[in-house]
């Protein structure tokens, strides 16, 4: 993590993040030089990480926080982390929406992060629980409006409706019913955490029956998770792997994790590895 003084701040305390969660725990002289930034901009970064509830400072530096099953992070806090992983996923999994499809794309950072790659894809109806990915095609949409013509084969729209999360999806009845009514040629989930035992999971209970229908709904499960997700245990299980035809993560996952998906049925695309079909 050398040479990474001109980082912004989101990006580097992501960086920060990641390194807490491999390794259990760093101090902050080993992070000034990894980084090569000052001891100040250091502890600014852990205080503001302790803040957000991401990690717990000790003396000298920092630890993972042991958070319980029922914590659910905000969209804000979120969206920091795992910036470049989160760009790979979204471009390795924009490959598997074909043009014209009906697709289903439900909350999460690594959702929003998928939404703008599937711009250009023409003629695509998508089905969406998550405000913050509804406003990404709504907003170019507008743009291209401003323009000279409205731009041709841009998405079809259709937002749930439902009570909002803390990670700003739309979840409960109203959601569940207009989910149940529907049928996806692929949904793409982004998940809390994902393990062998538990298999999907997230800390919120309405949100998981809301994923319930969007699984059963779906012609073809794609789940989109970065690495650090691999392990963690939400609340309510709300699939098992067994439900999922394609696991899409990134580089970031251990060869023991690895090791254990390769005897399941999801098939595993590494984002940024050769064969994750970017360079189609």
């Amino acid at each position: 993590m050398s040479d990474n003084q001109n980082l912004l701040a989101e990006q580097r305390r992501a960086l920060i993040l990641d390194e807490v969660r491999r390794r259990g725990g760093v101090r902050v002289n080993e992070l000034t030089r990894r980084l090569n930034v000052s001891d100040m901009t250091v502890r600014r970064d852990l205080d503001a990480l302790a803040r957000q509830g991401m990690v717990e400072k000790v003396h000298g530096g920092a630890v993972p926080v042991s958070e319980p099953s029922s914590h659910e992070p905000g969209f804000e806090a979120k969206s920091g982390l795992e910036l470049s992983a989160k760009e790979d996923i979204a471009k390795a999994a924009a490959q598997m929406a074909a043009p014209g499809g009906a697709i289903a794309l439900a909350g999460g950072t690594t959702a929003f992060a998928l939404a703008q790659q599937l711009l250009d894809v023409p003629d695509l109806t998508v089905v969406t629980n998550s405000v913050r990915v509804a406003d990404v095609f709504y907003n170019a949409q507008r743009a291209a409006a401003g323009g000279p013509a409205p731009r041709p084969g841009a998405a079809t729209v259709v937002l749930t409706g439902g009570v909002r999360t803390p990670s700003d999806t739309l979840v409960g009845p109203v959601a569940d019913a207009a989910i149940r009514s529907l049928h996806f040629d692929v949904l793409f989930l982004g998940v809390h955490g994902i393990s062998v035992e538990a298999g999907l999971s997230t800390p919120n209970l309405a949100e998981a029956e809301t994923n319930r229908h969007f699984v059963r709904s779906a012609r073809r499960v794609v789940v989109v998770a970065d690495h650090t997700k691999w392990g963690t245990v939400g609340l309510s299980s709300f699939a098992s792997l067994e439900d999922v035809d394609v696991l899409v993560t990134d580089r970031g996952l251990p060869d023991q994790a690895r090791e254990e998906i390769a005897e399941l049925p999801p098939e595993l695309v590494v984002a940024g590895e050769p064969g994750d079909g970017t360079d189609l």
